[in-house]
């Protein structure tokens, strides 16, 4: 399926490829335990986690909201770019990321007083989705 000679089915993977991302970054193979701590949680809390595993539905369903927004926008920069190449995209989805992700969480990191560890987990996490949804979105043409 086609729009404007935009591939929606590698928009849809593109943008459910953020939550997986997002489940394992979090998880607590990786990043859970610490983002938890930088957040101000006790991660042994086991009573608060699970309270808040169980109210994180609405949450879920804005970021893969989001998640398909930023998969559908980088869609039309890769197109409109007419870039053809993995590594270009790759390029690309670094550069979106490092010029208007991080800037917009670094700037509200500096005003929420957040850690800059806690600014490195979330922005690692946008890093590895907009990485991913660019060798998606230009592999699967």
């Amino acid at each position: 399926m086609h729009m404007h000679n935009l591939n929606l089915l590698a928009i849809f993977v593109a943008g459910l490829s953020t939550m997986v991302v997002g489940f394992l970054w979090y998880s607590p193979l990786l990043f859970a335990k610490p983002w938890m701590r930088e957040m101000g949680y006790d991660p042994n809390d086991k009573t608060k986690a699970e309270e808040m595993r169980k109210s994180a539905g609405p949450a879920y369903l804005g970021s893969l909201l989001a998640g398909f927004v930023s998969a559908f926008i980088l869609a039309l920069f890769l197109h409109e770019m007419r870039i053809q190449s993995v590594e270009l995209a790759l390029l690309v989805g670094f550069h979106i990321w490092l010029g208007f992700v991080v800037t917009v969480q670094f700037t509200g990191a500096l005003f929420a007083k957040q850690s800059m560890k806690l600014l490195g987990i979330n922005t690692g996490y946008q890093l590895v989705s907009y990485l991913v949804m660019s060798a998606i979105l230009t592999a699967w043409r």
